[in-house]
């Protein structure tokens, strides 16, 4: 039986897994240092990507390990954070964050999802995003395309960050899962878009229970 927007998440997960791959390529991974990706996530939080990456490698001329971070005035970490937005803020997050990573870890940022999310500035997210690029753990990183292209599908019926992380694990297959972020914040910039979503020329329509139960009946189709 063909995969319909009436289809279960179950089935329409491994047409969207297909299509992503097919549409934005494998993604070929490497695993970093983790405290290296724990530190650059806390800077991205609402910044943009590009300013991130210049900020980082700026913090990294000078500053490279926890003992680093948590030694360096706070003053000057906010100099080297800026202008990427909430400077101040994000330098007393990364050294207590730095702070405890020594103190209650051994120098060794933690590698499970629970001692990750109690370090100061770590949600979900950035669990996530530390236990995939500096582990090479097989999870989903959910933001704000990823919630909006899965309840968009019908894959998941919430709002909530941690749920819809939840489901989506269940749901999709190992292989797919560490590229899923990734390809999903793509098609979200390309096609899906939270604001305006282009359906009119996205091929997974069919199985898309926003296009079918909402998107039709504002535009006439």
């Amino acid at each position: 039986m063909p995969v319909s927007y009436k289809s279960k998440p179950t089935d329409k997960i491994l047409v969207l897994c297909s299509f992503l791959e097919k549409r934005y390529g494998k993604v070929k991974f490497r695993t970093e240092d983790p405290f290296k990706v724990l530190i650059s996530t806390i800077i991205s939080q609402r910044n943009k990507d590009e300013l991130t990456d210049k900020t980082f490698r700026r913090m990294s001329s000078v500053l490279n390990s926890p003992e680093d971070y948590a030694r360096v005035d706070v003053k000057k970490l906010a100099s080297l954070i800026k202008p990427s937005g909430f400077y101040n803020q994000k330098a007393k997050m990364i050294k207590r964050t730095a702070r405890m990573i020594i103190d209650d870890f051994n120098g060794k940022v933690p590698r499970t999802r629970e001692e990750l999310m109690k370090l100061p500035g770590v949600g979900g997210k950035t669990a996530d995003i530390v236990l995939s690029y500096g582990f090479g753990e097989k999870v989903i990183a959910c933001d704000t395309h990823v919630i909006w292209i899965s309840n968009a599908l019908g894959l998941v019926d919430s709002k909530d960050p941690e749920k819809v992380r939840d489901r989506l694990m269940d749901i999709t297959p190992d292989r797919y899962k560490r590229m899923l972020n990734l390809q999903m914040v793509e098609f979200g910039k390309e096609i899906c878009q939270t604001s305006r979503p282009k359906c009119y020329m996205c091929e997974l329509k069919y199985i898309c229970k926003y296009y079918n139960n909402v998107y039709r009946k504002e535009h006439g189709e």
